[in-house]
């Protein structure tokens, strides 16, 4: 036995209704609902791709209960595109706010950033070919940190 792959982050949500709306401008729409026995949504399940899905339950905590983001254990969900700055004006168009809308990580992959409507911070990030993501991802020892000069 192994572990396969990531099935899911679970998230409470204060408002599912902005939170689906949300998800659906990143393209990552309802794949299906549990509900309670009196109809009441006890979970929903986002298709991102394949088996892979984001889980949203109601009832999270509103804005001024949650803890601030440098106490929380939780740092962000990373979700990749094949083309960042392309995804970047497509959301802008959709009326996406981003906190930083393109730049490069540590690893030269370029990332933007944004929050849910819940707060919880998201990566959109691209995988270049010969970052460490890249070459671990081919079976290659990534590159060395610090790069040298």
């Amino acid at each position: 036995m192994t572990i396969l792959d990531i099935g899911h982050p679970a998230y409470g949500v204060e408002d599912m209704d902005a939170t689906l709306a949300f998800y659906a401008k990143l393209g990552i729409h309802e794949a299906f609902r549990l509900t309670n026995d009196d109809g009441s949504i006890r979970l929903i399940y986002l298709q991102v791709q394949g088996n892979r899905f984001i889980e949203l339950f109601p009832g999270g905590p509103d804005a001024d209960t949650r803890a601030p983001a440098e106490t929380r254990s939780y740092r962000h969900l990373c979700l990749l595109t094949d083309d960042l700055k392309a995804e970047v004006a497509r959301l802008k168009d959709l009326g996406v706010e981003f906190d930083r809308e393109y730049r490069l990580g540590s690893w030269d992959n370029p990332q933007a950033w944004l929050s849910d409507p819940d707060g919880n911070s998201i990566e959109l990030m691209q995988v270049l070919p010969d970052s460490a993501q890249g070459q671990t991802a081919i079976g290659n020892p990534p590159p060395p940190w610090p790069r040298p000069a």
